[in-house]
């Protein structure tokens, strides 16, 4: 870890119908960033979204 901040290696990424993806928000577990994920995802809008873990930095 470096001395920037806490690490938040969980993001809820948004895919439209089109393909296109956009991060939503990046969150330190993979319960906070599913619960997320699931609210969005429920509001049956026609949207996708994931959560992903970003690879750590070298």
């Amino acid at each position: 870890m470096t001395d920037s901040g806490a690490v938040q290696p969980w993001l809820v990424i948004r895919q439209d119908d089109n393909g296109n993806r956009y991060r939503v928000g990046r969150y330190a577990t993979q319960d906070e960033a599913q619960k997320v994920a699931d609210t969005l995802d429920s509001r049956g809008h026609r949207r996708l979204y994931r959560v992903e873990r970003v690879a750590p930095a070298t």
